[in-house]
């Protein structure tokens, strides 16, 4: 005895083609854009400061490739080869050997941006 498996479909995807229009539009940069601009902001308030060199060197910029689109937030402190932002999450050694702890400031400060842009887009499909 065989069984049938029916699938029906009712309604239409207009909310989610609305979407993906405005995506292809361009509307998605702009709103990319405002989320690397709050994380250069929260990534400069996280960051450990001594001179405030590091906080003040954070910068983003929103890249398209052919299927995706992202946000790279960097820093241009660097000092010697070394990229200061990442001695001071990671931690480091010292010229005399001792060692410095690192501290986790990046994910505390991104994790706020990450949800905020996870929920924005989860609105931007569920939109009438």
């Amino acid at each position: 005895m065989s069984k049938v498996i029916l699938f029906r479909q009712k309604g239409s995807f207009k909310k989610t083609e609305r979407f993906l229009k405005g995506v292809s539009a361009g509307r998605l940069d702009a709103v990319l854009a405002g989320y690397g601009q709050k994380g250069v902001e929260a990534l400069a308030a996280a960051t450990p400061k001594k001179t405030g060199k590091t906080a003040a060197s954070w910068s983003y910029r929103v890249e398209k490739g052919k299927d995706s689109i992202a946000i790279i937030w960097s820093n241009s402190n660097i000092v010697d080869g070394t990229p200061i932002a990442v001695i001071l999450q990671y931690g480091h050694g010292t010229r005399n050997g001792g060692y410095v702890e690192g501290v986790d400031y990046i994910n505390p400060a991104m994790r706020p941006i990450f949800d905020e842009i996870a929920k924005r887009a989860w609105e931007e499909v569920r939109r009438e």
